[in-house]
């Protein structure tokens, strides 16, 4: 027989077992850190400029970032804020190394969900990000899943829930009713309207007077941020429908596009969502703060068939909130919800597979051109970063054999520059911000 107090052991004897793990994977300090990329990668994959082109670039121009050499080789290494500057500073044939971004526009925003857990929501998440930020783009994640993979593989730990999804729910509740109470005093009415009261438990917990900036974390990464996640914020599916009992015309399925919409327009070029396994209050701030809606499915028939459910099911939660069209103030949200581009990419593909094949065929007929052209395919480098809770990006080649490593980034490569290029379609379309 076991209780909560057997549970609790088990967690402990985890917890330690997790800390050697960190030590493993980590720095010595438990800290991740981003390792120097070679000039060969820097030329080939990172800016894609020829080699030599590039060593007499830096050759002939002293003040450009020469990076280190290692003692046993002549190769140099970069950090990513030194190819950032490489980036900003040269130009190559007269063309700018800087990537391409709409002028006047906000973040582009993509909700990578799907309620089929192992769908690799989190590895396309973190590798996509990843890419982003070495193809010179600022990303901020936002992770909504508790279960916090993506947290954890970005080198975060001991997040408090305040600091999630959750405190960023919990404030806007406040925000949201404290403005709702205001526009009633001001009200014109020969009668007195009824106040909406939170109890102190909510609004004693300081986060009224949270800013923007207290909910974003740095990573090991200089240009990717996150909104982290952590096993208490599996407390919001339960606590929002509380609140929404508290103040039922609390568009609460609204309070992360808000929370972004706070942000200032250039701090970030693109908003990567990691979604949860499920359709609740979390995922559903996810899917309506999106511009675009990536699924990632493996390819089994029952991932097919869970996907299936899941656009379904997503349509009919999507149309319930169509109810709130005309309680809201005019103008402050978009209903009934419009995505820009709706996407499905497959992943843990084996192209030798012949079931993968015919799946891929089956996804085809159904989405057609939805689906993307480029799956992730299973390789053993992918599992092996999956293992170090790190991406394939992470992994210094050295570390197996170059071919091997190339393979698997090659694979993310074209599946992100796929992404890359609808998202640019999908920005395009943005209204421009005054």
């Amino acid at each position: 027989m076991f209780t909560h107090e057997d549970l609790a052991r088990m967690q402990a004897q985890s917890l330690k077992m997790q800390g050697w793990i960190r030590q493993q994977t980590f720095s010595p300090e438990l800290e991740k850190r981003l390792r120097r990329f070679s000039s060969w990668e820097v030329a080939e994959l990172i800016l894609r400029v020829n080699q030599s082109t590039l060593r007499g670039r830096m050759a002939a121009d002293p003040s450009l970032p020469q990076g280190l050499v290692e003692e046993d080789g002549r190769q140099r290494w970069y950090a990513l804020e030194e190819i950032n500057e490489i980036r900003r500073k040269l130009k190559v044939n007269r063309k700018s190394l800087m990537p391409r971004r709409p002028a006047g526009k906000r973040a582009i925003r993509v909700a990578i969900s799907n309620f089929k857990g192992g769908a690799g929501k989190s590895t396309v998440a973190l590798h996509f990000a990843h890419a982003a930020a070495l193809d010179g783009y600022r990303v901020l994640c936002v992770d909504f899943d508790p279960q916090a993979t993506l947290s954890h593989s970005m080198g975060l730990s001991d997040i408090t829930e305040e600091y999630t999804v959750w405190g960023i729910m919990a404030r806007d509740l406040i925000r949201e009713t404290d403005r709702m109470n205001a526009a009633m005093r001001g009200a014109e009415s020969g009668s007195a309207l009824p106040q909406r009261r939170l109890p102190e438990a909510i609004t004693d917990m300081g986060l009224r007077d949270l800013r923007v900036a207290d909910f974003i974390k740095p990573t090991s990464w200089p240009t990717i941020d996150i909104i982290p996640s952590c096993a208490n914020a599996a407390f919001v599916e339960f606590a929002s429908a509380q609140y929404r009992h508290l103040n039922p015309e609390w568009s609460f399925f609204a309070a992360v596009s808000r929370y972004l919409d706070a942000l200032p327009r250039d701090a970030y070029d693109m908003v990567i969502f990691d979604c949860p396994p499920a359709i609740g209050y979390q995922s559903m701030n996810a899917v309506f703060a999106a511009d675009m809606l990536y699924v990632p499915s493996g390819p089994g028939y029952w991932e097919y068939d869970s996907t299936t459910s899941f656009i379904g099911q997503l349509s009919e939660a999507l149309a319930d909130l169509s109810g709130f069209e005309g309680v809201v103030p005019a103008g402050t949200l978009q209903l009934p919800k419009v995505f820009q581009d709706v996407r499905f990419l497959l992943t843990r593909y084996e192209p030798g597979n012949e079931l993968h094949r015919a799946m891929r065929s089956a996804f085809e007929k159904v989405w057609e051109d939805r689906v993307t052209q480029h799956p992730i395919e299973m390789t053993r480098a992918v599992e092996q970063s999956g293992r170090f809770l790190s991406s394939i990006y992470e992994i210094d080649y050295r570390e197996m054999t170059r071919e091997t490593w190339r393979r698997a980034r090659a694979s993310f490569d074209r599946a992100y520059e796929e992404f890359r290029d609808h998202a640019l379609t999908a920005w395009d379309k943005l209204e421009d911000e005054a």
